[in-house]
């Protein structure tokens, strides 16, 4: 089981991210594009390449479900009850990576 502050604290360990309000929520981004949003205190919005939501699914059924904007896949929606540290970890990474700057992705590969 996550809590909220494991999100937090994983997200922001990523260089370059902050957490920003939203629409009266938290948003975690970076160079100013959001990689995951927080609708309440029990979930997570993991945004992702549509490609690779399914297979994000199959791993973890029980801890998540498509998340989708309108009618399109935007990436998936994390029960925080249901989800690991390691998880959330891999997830938030994932999103990171999509709309990081290149300066960010060095300094992240830097840290080894």
């Amino acid at each position: 089981m996550a809590e909220l502050s494991t999100v937090r604290r994983l997200a922001l360990a990523l260089p370059e991210a902050s957490e920003q309000g939203h629409h009266g929520r938290a948003s975690f981004r970076v160079g100013g594009r959001i990689f995951a949003t927080v609708p309440d205190a029990d979930h997570v919005n993991v945004m992702l390449d549509v490609e690779g939501v399914d297979a994000w699914l199959d791993r973890a059924p029980g801890a998540l479900a498509e998340l989708t904007w309108g009618s399109k896949v935007c990436g998936v929606a994390v029960a925080l009850a249901a989800a690991d540290e390691d998880l959330l970890e891999a997830l938030l990474l994932e999103a990171w990576r999509r709309v990081a700057t290149q300066r960010a992705i060095r300094a992240l590969e830097a840290r080894g």
